[in-house]
């Protein structure tokens, strides 16, 4: 069996630079890439590689099974520790571990051969900086940076520049298109579905401006309407949990609009009682279905050693919560989305009452320098409401049909 890769992926394989950063659109191939290049150096004897992710959990989603099945045609496990992630391969005795950046202090004090970072703009720079570039110094070891861009004030964007300008770094950037996984077609769809600056981030892999509003697409006249209850639809109702306040966005579906009619804030509260005013405001003939924070899974907002979760099960609600929480840029991207679309066309519309929502979609602003929404100025609860509900009703990403990539042989 041979190992084909596509042209740019070819171009990144083959640099003789030690520090390489590929910047890259969703689908390019960049986990295939990832797992051919730690083949690459495993097939030299007693050399330590590293697959690094944000967390342990996403090293494990992204590239463990398919890792294994590729070694496993090859026939080139000796030895596999599954609750570790590391392989020992046979003849070399090189191993490979997945690890997780989300306690980076633990990855100190290993002399690496060959490291991947992999989505490293969600890495915390300290990451790198502060303990995993001392990993590859004893060893001269080489170093592969991978994902999607996240901003300019964004340290992967510094990496970036790093290798336009350093001898001993090297930088690509690569479209969806360019990585051949994804048909042309598939992409102008994608193009209706997201506005502009998400699909030139996500599909062009560009770096844009986060300076500003976080909900750009947010127009106080063309967003608003006035618009009431309509008693005889259901009910979709958005919830953050925080103490203080609880808070939540009621809204009502129609085609393939999102009109948002109510909001709910109650401070010094919990959930009982957030419970209670639903009931009280919006009675029991009606269905009602809310969308809440992941974490009410885990958390207790509410006395009695029960979870946010069951007891608005408990209370005869329809709940709808995905099992891991949506990436803050995921959820922001697909408000945004459908805020205004990258053809114009507007999803998601707030009634005139709803003033909290209205002045969080206008106020929030990003943190100096970085792509992470500010929440010091306590915009953040209602909108955070609204992104559950979107992002679980109307996610950012697509249905994506995959043409069969073009390959060019590695030799």
């Amino acid at each position: 069996m041979k190992i084909s890769l596509t042209k740019p992926q070819l171009k990144v394989s083959t640099s003789q630079s030690r520090f390489r950063v590929l910047i890259s659109g969703r689908r390019f191939g960049k986990t295939y890439l990832c797992i051919t290049e730690m083949m690459k150096y495993a097939t030299k004897p007693n050399q330590k590689i590293w697959y690094i992710a944000p967390t342990f959990k996403m090293a494990k989603e992204i590239v463990w099974a398919n890792l294994k099945e590729m070694l496993n045609q090859f026939n080139w496990i000796e030895d596999i520790n599954e609750t570790t992630m590391t392989i020992t391969i046979r003849k070399s005795n090189s191993t490979i571990s997945l690890k997780g950046a989300d306690n980076y202090d633990a990855l100190r004090g290993s002399g690496l051969n060959f490291l991947i970072l992999d989505e490293f703009a969600d890495i915390n720079k300290k990451a790198w900086y502060e303990v995993l570039r001392a990993s590859v110094a004893d060893t001269l070891g080489k170093v592969l940076f991978c994902g999607t861009p996240k901003g300019y004030g964004n340290w992967s964007y510094e990496l970036y520049l790093k290798g336009k300008q350093d001898d001993e770094w090297d930088s690509y950037q690569y479209t969806t298109v360019e990585g051949g996984m994804v048909s042309a077609e598939e992409i102008e769809q994608a193009k209706q579905d997201i506005d502009i600056r998400t699909f030139r981030q996500e599909f062009e892999g560009t770096f844009e401006n986060y300076a500003g509003s976080v909900y750009y697409n947010f127009h106080p006249v063309d967003n608003v309407v006035k618009k009431e209850i309509d008693w005889e639809k259901p009910l979709h109702i958005g919830m953050d949990f925080n103490v203080d306040p609880m808070s939540a966005c009621v809204a009502q579906l129609e085609q393939d609009k999102v009109y948002f009619v109510d909001e709910v804030i109650i401070y010094g509260s919990n959930t009982d009682e957030m419970v209670q005013e639903l009931r009280d405001r919006y009675g029991t003939k009606i269905p009602i279905f809310i969308y809440p924070d992941p974490a009410s899974k885990q958390r207790k907002t509410s006395a009695g050693g029960r979870t946010d979760l069951s007891i608005l099960q408990n209370a005869g609600f329809k709940v709808k919560v995905k099992n891991k929480h949506p990436a803050i840029r995921d959820r922001v991207n697909a408000v945004n989305s459908k805020l205004k679309d990258s053809t114009g066309v507007r999803h998601i519309f707030v009634s005139h009452s709803c003033k909290t929502l209205i002045k969080g979609l206008q106020r929030q602003i990003y943190k100096e320098n970085t792509n992470i929404p500010d929440k010091e100025d306590g915009f953040d609860h209602m909108n955070d409401a609204l992104g559950y509900m979107i992002d679980y009703l109307k996610p950012l990403t697509t249905q994506t049909r995959f043409s069969s990539p073009t390959r060019w042989t590695m030799k």
